[in-house]
């Protein structure tokens, strides 16, 4: 059988033994007498799945006590509504740094709800291959928050630890898709979500990380019941039903996170894996990765050859040798390898043989 290899952005690649775990605990058992995908959210043994689920993911990136943890539904597109409606409040505005396509995004759903958006700078004009910058008379108490993506998924630019702005006021992050795999000071935030489905585990899932001093000041006054954190975290995630498999799987990928040596271990296969890649696409004379090196993502490599309409042919050439999802997205085309966490390094080998081959035939 064809060893293949999954490079989406997601859903992501899930971890094998996350996998076959899933599998061999899917049915029946003697214990509930019920499949996962049956239990009540209510039910002690998801209430015990949740809490483990809080305290490892505490653990892997050491969040203080004042930080409430909460698991969510609606994925990331939720959380630029429910971050505005919890948290923009007294001064109604809010700062953002334009680094992708979902940094947008956030701002356009906050000026739907009626806040003030500023964006302070933005890399849109070069195609979002460099970082925007606070500007140096940038006011944070101007803003009741500035807004940033750590990772942008589409375009792959990233806001390393070491070139995060530095804001007196306070900092909300997307880290969607590279939680867990760079190591962040949580205290460098005050709020940070991140959709499951690329490092955390299946579709279904949102993970918040939220002050709790910053959540206690707020003024919520018109913001439904569903929209209000503090309601969830009241409840331990249960306010109402919960996704209970994807919170499952989500507990069993902090598992083997944590038996794969944690989040610095993790970085540390991440940094060899994509400097692999990146070192190829540097040699290369046919392919670009056009991202400037300082802030070139750990988890979405993105490349070309320049042609867009020869990369979807060698996409589809990929794929036929069992490299799958490779296409870039369709705002952005191209080729796009998602090394997440579970990613194998055996996939960057299989990926850069492939290329090194497409190359030696049509350069």
């Amino acid at each position: 059988m064809m060893t293949t290899y999954n490079f989406s952005a997601g859903p992501g690649v899930l971890p094998e033994a996350v996998i076959t775990q899933i599998k061999q605990e899917f049915e029946k058992n003697e214990h509930t007498h019920m499949s996962i995908v049956e239990i009540s959210h209510r039910s002690q043994q998801f209430q015990d799945i949740v809490a483990e689920a809080e305290q490892k993911l505490r653990q892997l990136m050491q969040i203080p006590a004042d930080y409430a943890v909460v698991f969510l539904q609606g994925g990331g597109s939720l959380q630029f509504e429910m971050m505005p409606l919890n948290f923009a409040t007294q001064q109604q505005k809010i700062a953002i740094l334009d680094s992708g396509n979902f940094a947008a995004k956030a701002g356009e759903a906050a000026t739907q709800l009626g806040k003030d958006v500023t964006i302070l700078d933005s890399t849109k004009t070069q195609n979002y291959q460099g970082l925007p910058s606070l500007p140096t008379d940038f006011e944070a108490t101007a803003y009741d928050y500035l807004h940033i993506v750590t990772n942008n998924t589409i375009e792959g630019a990233t806001f390393h630890q070491d070139n995060l702005p530095q804001t007196s006021g306070r900092l909300v992050a997307d880290m969607s898709s590279n939680i867990l795999a760079e190591p962040y000071q949580v205290t460098d935030f005050d709020a940070i979500f991140a959709g499951g489905q690329k490092n955390l585990g299946p579709a279904g899932v949102t993970v918040a990380i939220l002050k709790k001093d910053w959540l206690a000041e707020q003024d919520l006054t018109g913001v439904g019941p569903m929209m209000r954190y503090q309601n969830h975290i009241d409840k331990q995630s249960m306010y109402n039903t919960s996704p209970v498999f994807a919170i499952y799987a989500l507990n069993l990928v902090l598992d083997w996170v944590i038996a794969q040596g944690g989040v610095s271990a993790m970085y540390g296969r991440n940094l060899e894996k994509a400097n692999r890649l990146y070192d190829y696409l540097d040699q290369s004379t046919f392919y670009t990765a056009p991202v400037e090196r300082a802030a070139r993502s750990l988890t979405n490599v993105v490349f070309t050859t320049g042609d867009l309409a020869r990369d979807k042919a060698i996409v589809k050439q990929a794929t036929e040798s069992g490299l799958f999802n490779l296409g870039g997205h369709r705002s952005v085309g191209g080729f796009r390898a998602s090394l997440y966490n579970a990613q194998p390094i055996a996939a960057v080998d299989a990926l850069i043989t492939f290329l090194k081959k497409v190359e030696a035939e049509q350069a």
